[in-house]
């Protein structure tokens, strides 16, 4: 199995205050991975040092065998709060510029995402519900033909149903030999998709641990076990 995610010795501060220290962290290509661990432990950041967004101040950071920072965006498919545009755009619009700005957009792939979310083209931005807005999110990433997807937080804030059918997306739309790193509060929702789990704490990768083995060895669920590796009741030994 080819490696998808490599990450050497990498370090990031802001302002001054350190945000991630000492990250190694190597990840196969075809898997979906939760990414885990309490508000502010860096999973955002990380995130965005892996997609490119952010610049990297130390350490290596290689995707699909790729080191510049260039090649890694093709090769890397964020989620985008969308924050960037006006609340009267519309989702077309919003599609047109995924499509120029993006080499490897699906507008075929798009469509079928959009219409299994019953995304309305001509909504503009202002009018979206929180569940629509958080499909729209999904749909617009998985749409790029990429090895590697970030989906930051995807069921934050949204219904019980719009989460379903996101997740729902998220199995039906993943490419075999893709790799999905997803991170959310919803531990117990995004727990059926997940082989692995990569959970941050005290600013570092705190362990990687495959989902049979959490349910094998420790005869817990993903949020179970994640919780207990919070509170100090297991080690990653």
């Amino acid at each position: 199995m080819t490696k998808i995610l490599e990450i050497n010795n990498l370090k990031y501060k802001k302002n001054s205050k350190t945000i991630l220290t000492d990250i190694n962290l190597s990840l196969d290509s075809g898997k979906i991975i939760g990414l885990l661990g309490e508000n502010g432990a860096g999973k955002t950041t990380l995130m965005r040092l892996i997609a490119g967004v952010n610049v990297q101040p130390s350490g290596v950071i290689t995707v699909d065998s790729k080191t510049k920072i260039t090649e890694i965006k093709s090769s890397v498919s964020f989620s985008d709060n969308l924050n960037g545009f006006s609340g009267r755009t519309k989702i077309i619009d919003i599609v047109h510029f995924y499509e120029n700005v993006y080499p490897d957009f699906s507008a075929e792939k798009y469509n079928e995402i959009s219409s299994y979310l019953d995304l309305k083209e001509n909504d503009r931005l202002s009018s979206l519900s929180t569940g629509t807005l958080g499909k729209l999110v999904i749909a617009l990433a998985l749409s790029r033909e990429t090895k590697l997807y970030l989906l930051d937080e995807p069921l934050s804030g949204i219904d019980s149903m719009s989460r379903k059918k996101i997740i729902s997306s998220i199995i039906r739309w993943k490419s075999d030999d893709s790799t999905i790193i997803i991170s959310d509060h919803y531990v117990t929702e995004i727990a059926s998709l997940l082989d692995e789990v990569v959970i941050v704490k005290d600013k570092t990768i705190y362990e990687v641990i495959e989902v049979e083995k959490i349910q094998e060895k420790y005869h817990l669920g993903v949020e179970e076990y994640y919780e207990k590796v919070y509170e100090g009741g297991l080690t990653n030994e």
